[in-house]
């Protein structure tokens, strides 16, 4: 027999997950009779690892062979802790830690536990929002516009379908200067399009005045790429969405300008003196210069890409704090919030001025940070982040949900990996972070979802260009495809559809993963699939908002639910080669699926359902 704590059970700790000051907490600890231990305490450690505070755990009830230690305590530091538990009996005492799915554990790691402000408020219309990320470029095109001040030189595709550019040019440099005009008004077209997957938040990858066609060398934070449209363009696409019920956050890129911008100036195309041209320049205090002008700090060595001095005044004041900064401008112009790009490089204190700001301009504006790992205890550049324990950010991209559905479709775990990872998250953020966690499968970063549940080619740029999944890859994920998908979208948080996943879009990473939406060759029943995922979250409040908790999670099989204020549904995977047999119920979607009794439903192999209890 052995120890039992489990951090994620309310027979061993209550509440469930982070706190808020003044809240108690209770912790119960079940040591085998055997062990004749007297006292328990729970040594409770700030981030650092420095001891906080000792709380003991007295002697309570007996459950058959165990007897249960319990102990409160309240917390009035908002602050991650970590803590681990102590066991006295007559021989001395031993540390209990934890290890495997937190329960048995006596070695391993310490348990987390974060306090939050209690007055901390994610917008409510983000919590389980269907997000669709657009490529702008890439996505739809309408009309020829005024391409006048565009950076130069470009290349226009003529044909829609054509394949990307990926060819370094005679220098062997990557210029990313093809464009195939996708534009506000195109979008702002296809918004009938969009609302029929459900969808509210349309997060839109850098929109600004730019060289390349990802546009995260920003030429000019206040004003869009002529290739995209004008302000009013801007505006008219957002007054579209709202129409639809529909919100708009930007990518927000504030690591890093272009070379080519009108703040550093190295190419000479924009008026006015940037820091690459003189010292005197309003914007040479955001840049790090070894030797000017040509020896700068840059974003990982791209020197198209010199870094900003993030805390510098008058990057902050033109960026945040300005009566007309970049984050007012933008708010004023329609826009419902910003994406943070690369916000592990945009210091504590910078974040907290943004969000302030934004709260301030529009209290229900989205801030959503890129965060690659769990972000409640990342370490980045060897300083603990405080995303959520100083309120900085409403919610994260959620890239560990998506790891756990893919492996869990690719057969590299059989269910209880993807448990411990959904509820690992779900644990550590604030309620109201999971609420609005984007949950996505492909972004501009990744794979495409179809493509990476079936082919890890890890080739040439040349090879990559022209290797398509064959007939039976293409079979395979997009079976795979609709399960991860129904997952993606029965998970806490807010599912996010990189534009063309839903149409069975492929391709590898930049630029393959970046192709012309396929209008008119979209599969159909991909994404009608996709619409009834995004009508469920709609009509079922606890998809939107409920807890979670597991009932299976193994042998290829996953089973859960989800709760809110009386609504119950259950969501039934099945991975696995043999068939299962569930309880019945009224099942609202389903795949692979029987009913062979009243009181039982079969579900067959890479078979799905959602049943309402």
């Amino acid at each position: 027999m052995r120890i039992l704590y489990d951090s994620k059970s309310p027979l061993h700790k209550t509440p469930f997950g982070t706190l808020i000051p003044g809240q108690e907490c209770t912790l119960s600890v079940h040591v085998p009779v055997s062990v004749q231990a007297h006292q328990v305490v729970c040594e409770l450690l700030y981030q650092d690892s420095t001891p906080a505070r000792q709380i003991p755990l007295e002697k309570a009830e007996c459950k058959g062979a165990y007897q249960v230690f319990r102990g409160s305590f309240r917390l009035d530091c908002c602050a991650l802790y970590f803590y681990f538990f102590r066991v006295y009996n007559h021989e001395g005492s031993f540390r209990l830690f934890k290890q495997g799915d937190d329960t048995n554990m006596e070695a391993g790691d310490l348990w987390q536990l974060s306090c939050v402000p209690e007055s901390f408020h994610t917008p409510d219309w983000a919590k389980g929002a269907v997000i669709y990320q657009i490529f702008p470029d890439r996505f739809r095109k309408s009309g020829n516009p005024d391409l006048t001040g565009k950076l130069e030189p470009y290349v226009l595709h003529r044909d829609w379908n054509e394949d990307v550019h990926w060819q370094p040019d005679e220098k062997g440099i990557i210029q990313n200067n093809d464009f195939y005009g996708g534009n506000f008004r195109g979008i702002a077209e296809k918004m009938d399009y969009i609302a029929s997957l459900g969808v509210g938040l349309i997060y839109l990858n850098p929109i600004g005045k730019a060289y390349s066609n990802h546009r995260y060398d920003t030429g000019d934070y206040r004003n869009p790429d002529p290739m995209l449209g004008t302000l009013e363009d801007f505006q008219a696409m957002c007054k579209s969405a709202h129409e639809h019920g529909i919100r708009v956050i930007l990518d927000g890129v504030y690591s890093h300008t272009g070379s080519n911008s009108r703040y550093f100036n190295r190419e000479g195309a924009f008026p006015g003196q940037g820091a690459y041209q003189s010292q005197s320049s309003p914007f040479y205090s955001w840049y790090t210069f070894y030797q000017w002008p040509n020896n700068y700090h840059s974003w990982w060595d791209f020197n198209t890409l010199p870094t900003v001095n993030k805390m510098d005044p008058a990057f902050i004041d033109y960026i945040i704090t300005g009566e007309d900064s970049v984050i007012a401008h933008w708010l004023k112009l329609g826009c419902d919030g910003f994406r943070l790009d690369v916000a592990d490089e945009l210091p504590d204190e910078f974040l907290k001025l943004l969000y302030n700001r934004v709260k301030e301009l529009n209290p229900e504006a989205l801030v959503l940070g890129e965060v690659w790992e769990d972000a409640s205890n990342k370490v980045a550049y060897n300083r603990r982040r405080t995303y959520f324990t100083n309120a900085e950010l409403d919610s994260v991209m959620n890239y560990p949900f998506r790891t756990a559905i893919v492996d869990f479709m690719r057969g590299r775990d059989s269910g209880r990996g993807f448990r411990d990872a959904v509820m690992g998250i779900v644990e550590n953020y604030p309620a109201e972070v999971v609420a609005c966690n984007m949950n996505l499968l492909g972004t501009h970063d990744t794979p495409r979802i179809l493509t990476a549940l079936v082919d890890d080619f890890d080739g040439t740029r040349e090879e990559k260009a022209s290797r398509h999944l064959s007939r039976n890859q293409l079979e395979v994920a997009r079976d795979r495809l609709m399960m991860a998908s129904f997952l993606q979208f029965t998970l806490p948080g807010s599912p996010s559809i990189y534009y063309g996943d839903e149409a069975l879009m492929e391709g590898y990473k930049d630029p393959f993963n970046r192709r012309t939406f396929p209008w008119g060759r979209e599969d159909r029943e991909m994404v009608e699939h996709f619409r009834r995922l995004g009508r469920l979250r709609r009509e079922y409040a606890a998809l939107r908002l409920g807890d979670i908790r597991f009932f299976t999670a193994g042998d290829k099989r996953l089973g859960f639910t989800r709760s809110w204020q009386g609504e119950s549904v259950k969501i039934y995977v099945n991975r696995s080669g043999d068939p299962w047999d569930i309880p019945a119920g009224r099942v609202i979607l389903g795949a692979n699926l029987q009913v062979l009794a009243p009181d039982w439903l079969t579900l067959a192999p890479r078979g799905y359902c959602i049943v309402v209890e």
